[in-house]
């Protein structure tokens, strides 16, 4: 079962410096690096659901949102995190 639920604002500000072409693609990133320092497992082992993809794609490649809120849930068997919309 799930050891840990959390609900966090990540802040995607420093997507704003990258090149306009890149700029989804690095917030993508930067979600899955915040939930894997503060859940305290590898980037490998987080999982990120279509719909918090979607979000952050919606308005295109060059606009993504300045910040998102996430709920993470932590897996303790397999030490892995699952990241998806909060209900």
């Amino acid at each position: 079962m799930a050891e840990k639920e959390m609900i966090y604002n990540i802040p995607l500000r420093e997507v704003k410096g990258i090149s306009r072409s890149r700029r989804a693609n690095y917030a993508v990133k930067l979600v899955r690096h915040f939930v894997a320092r503060h859940m305290k497992v590898s980037e490998e082992n987080v999982w990120i659901d279509n719909r918090v993809n979607e979000e952050i794609w919606k308005r295109g490649i060059e606009k993504p949102p300045s910040k998102i809120t996430v709920k993470a849930i932590k897996f303790e068997e397999e030490e892995s995190v699952e990241v998806l919309m909060p209900e």
